[in-house]
């Protein structure tokens, strides 16, 4: 088990808040592509998907949350939107989970690499055989992927459009991503993309981390996802240090409002301090 982080994972850290420190939120979209092209350090590619979402999708028992099935009551497949999806690990294990699966990169090199990663052996089996089919009788959905800005609507002509929104959207590791000043466009954006039956999913990482560190990876405690969610689109309040703490702000009528709330029984290493999993899953819904 992993402590506190490992030296080598506090190591990555720091050298990837450096990559972004005093560079504007509007380089960084052309600072994560430099990563990617130069392929040499990548260190939020853990080489598989989230352990935490195999369990949720493949072994639902292990969850407070169930998801209905991927299908319509006409036999339409759901779609899953994954942004930030890195290789693709997630995208092919919505895919075998019966879904419609995309995949969003602001990275071209990266949506490339996703695509080739998708077409080849590797996205066929999976170290758990998390990409084979979940059901045989719903089969694996179709996968694809885009390159563009989340917080835009260019790439969605290139995905089928918006149509009433994705049935299921994830979030791991991209929030995270972001610097807090895109947090309230972030929760506004989730809440337009997701459809009015749809669920979000937040892989809640890294939960322990100390605000004033920085990031990327940027701390992000559940009270974050509570306060941003009550009202998308509007900034939270944090103290010195950037932490955020629990208000008794009203909810507005674009809230969403947590249906599911877990401490996952498995996580990725860096996910675990002192033995014990410090991640959460949260489930979201239109209020």
């Amino acid at each position: 088990m992993a402590t506190n982080p490992p030296p080598a994972t506090k190591a990555n850290q720091d050298r990837l808040a450096a990559f972004f420190t005093s560079h504007p939120p509007t380089t960084h979209p052309s600072r994560w592509d430099d990563l990617w092209r130069a392929g040499d350090f990548l260190p939020w590619d853990r080489g598989c998907a989230n352990p935490a979402l195999i369990d949720l999708l493949f072994h639902p028992s292990s969850s407070t949350f169930t998801l209905d099935s991927p299908k319509t009551s006409d036999g339409k497949r759901k779609r899953a939107l994954v942004p930030g999806c890195g290789k693709g690990y997630d995208v092919a294990l919505f895919a075998a989970a019966g879904y419609d699966a995309l995949g969003l990169e602001v990275s071209e090199k990266a949506a490339n690499v996703a695509r080739d990663w998708l077409s080849g052996d590797d996205a066929k089996e999976g170290k758990e055989g998390e990409y084979k089919a979940r059901d045989e009788d719903i089969g694996t959905g179709a996968t694809q992927v885009v390159n563009g800005d989340f917080f835009e609507d260019g790439w969605l002509a290139g995905a089928g459009g918006l149509g009433e929104g994705f049935d299921v959207i994830y979030d791991n590791t991209f929030l995270s991503a972001l610097p807090p000043s895109l947090r309230a466009q972030w929760a506004l954006r989730m809440s337009q993309l997701l459809s009015p039956t749809g669920v979000l999913i937040c892989l809640e990482f890294p939960t322990y981390k100390p605000a004033s560190s920085g990031g990327p990876p940027w701390a992000l405690p559940s009270v974050v996802y509570q306060e941003l969610f009550k009202r998308p689109g509007e900034d939270i309040a944090y103290d010195e240090t950037g932490t955020a703490g629990a208000s008794d702000r009203e909810e507005s009528d674009k809230a969403l409002v947590r249906a599911g709330h877990w401490k996952p029984a498995r996580t990725h290493p860096v996910g675990i301090k002192d033995g014990d999993v410090k991640d959460r899953v949260s489930i979201w819904k239109h209020k």
